[in-house]
This record gives C-alpha cells, sequence and structure tokens, in this order.
C-alpha cells in the first residue's frame, strides 16, 4: 500500500520559518513527480510547489516564490518543502502528493495519483 505521511507543520510567528516533510513508503519514489498543495479555510485546495523526478525542476505558485523551496531526497524517498518568510495567509493544511507523471503536469491536481492526509501550518500575526 502506498502511503505518504507528512510532518513538520506546527504555529509559527509571521516572518518565522518551518520545513515540512513528507516521507513515503510502498512503491518506489524516484520515478514520480512530487507536489505541495494546502488548502486554507473557506477555499479550495491549492498548488504550492511542485518537483520533477530528479529534483532538477521545481515550480512554485507566484505568491510564495523566493520564500518556499520544495527538494526531494530520493535516497531517503522524502520529499521537503523550506516554507521562511511565512504571513498569515500561508496559514493552511499542507498536502503531499505523488503525480502520475515524472516531469510534468505539476500544477495539475488531477496528476497526483496519491496523497497525503496533511499538516496543519498556522501563522501567526
Amino acid at each position: 500500500q502506498v502511503q505518504l505521511v507528512e510532518s513538520g507543520g506546527g504555529l509559527v510567528q509571521a516572518g518565522g520559518s518551518l520545513r515540512l516533510s513528507c516521507a513515503t513508503s510502498g512503491r518506489t519514489f524516484s520515478s514520480n513527480a512530487m507536489g505541495w498543495f494546502r488548502q486554507a479555510p473557506g477555499k479550495e485546495r491549492d498548488f504550492v510547489a511542485g518537483i520533477n523526478w530528479s529534483g532538477g525542476f521545481a515550480q512554485y505558485k507566484e505568491s510564495v516564490k523566493g520564500r518556499f523551496t520544495i527538494s526531494r531526497d530520493n535516497s531517503k524517498n522524502t520529499v521537503y518543502l523550506q516554507m521562511n518568510s511565512l504571513k498569515t495567509e500561508d496559514t493552511a493544511v499542507y498536502y503531499c502528493a505523488a503525480s502520475l507523471y515524472s516531469d510534468s503536469h505539476f500544477t495539475i491536481q488531477t496528476a497526483y495519483t496519491y496523497w497525503g492526509q496533511g499538516t496543519q501550518v498556522t501563522v501567526s500575526s
């Protein structure tokens, strides 16, 4: 059974940092693009960041560019989201997902086959 488990969420003050981790198991990991999505209260789930199979290419939501960095360590079957300069509007449940594709369709939610259960990130003013 494929599992994705997010960790690293919590409460942080505006301007602070958090690092989210997504540990995967149950299948090979290195051939799949990975993504982070988030869902804020009263909002639909939105794309945050995506990374290709090798970690050599990444794509970001415009509002997080320069603040967030997605990375992966295929030897550990883990993907990360480093979040710096956090803002109150970053408050959301953050989800990790594994894509059907290896190097494309990063922003398309239906391209992602497996999803974690999410981790809460709360940014206070």
